[in-house]
């Protein structure tokens, strides 16, 4: 996944108009775009606004979470979701600083940072190098609920919900299994 830098520093985003922003993106190949304040899809289907995090951490972040679980069929909004929890002011100094480590971690392996290594199995092995940092084991264990507790994605792994209030698993598909 590439990453769109391209706003100058000191630049007016203000100016800058959707179509513009969608054709920097376009022209950059870029996954994400990542603009002053905000982080986007590259069809800019969805944002989430940056007010403590640097938009390339958020977007770091997010690429993070798919490469910790990744399911092909959810879509990076909801990998974004899963970790906007992380943009506060009580966090943003552990998610920085765990960021510039892996970043590190990527220019050892050879790569300009996290983000640019475009095989998932290279960030995978970058992720294996600092999966015993409190950083990554915080993450790990925020996405756990972060993620699968977003209702809008249980369809997709067959997750129908809480059964209690629909008189149990019993009268609910606990013998629905045909397979046994």
């Amino acid at each position: 996944m590439t990453v769109a830098h391209n706003f100058p520093s000191g630049s007016n985003v203000r100016g800058l108009t959707r179509r513009g922003l969608l054709a920097r993106a376009m022209a950059a190949g870029a996954t994400f775009v990542v603009g002053s304040g905000f982080v986007a899809a590259r069809d800019a289907a969805w944002a989430v606004e940056t007010t403590t995090l640097k938009p390339a951490t958020m977007a770091t972040l997010i690429q993070m979470a798919r490469d910790i679980y990744p399911h092909d069929r959810i879509a990076d909004r909801y990998y974004a979701i899963a970790v906007k929890g992380y943009d506060t002011a009580e966090k943003a100094q552990m998610v920085e600083e765990g960021i510039t480590g892996l970043n590190l971690v990527a220019k050892a392996q050879g790569f300009d940072d996290y983000l640019s290594a475009g095989w998932e199995k290279d960030r995978v092995t970058m992720l294996r190098m600092i999966e015993r940092t409190p950083f990554f084991q915080t993450v790990r264990a925020g996405l756990v609920t972060g993620l699968y507790n977003q209702k809008e994605i249980w369809p997709v792994f067959g997750y129908e919900g809480e059964s209690f209030s629909h008189g149990g698993y019993i009268e609910r598909g606990f013998n629905d299994i045909d397979w046994l």
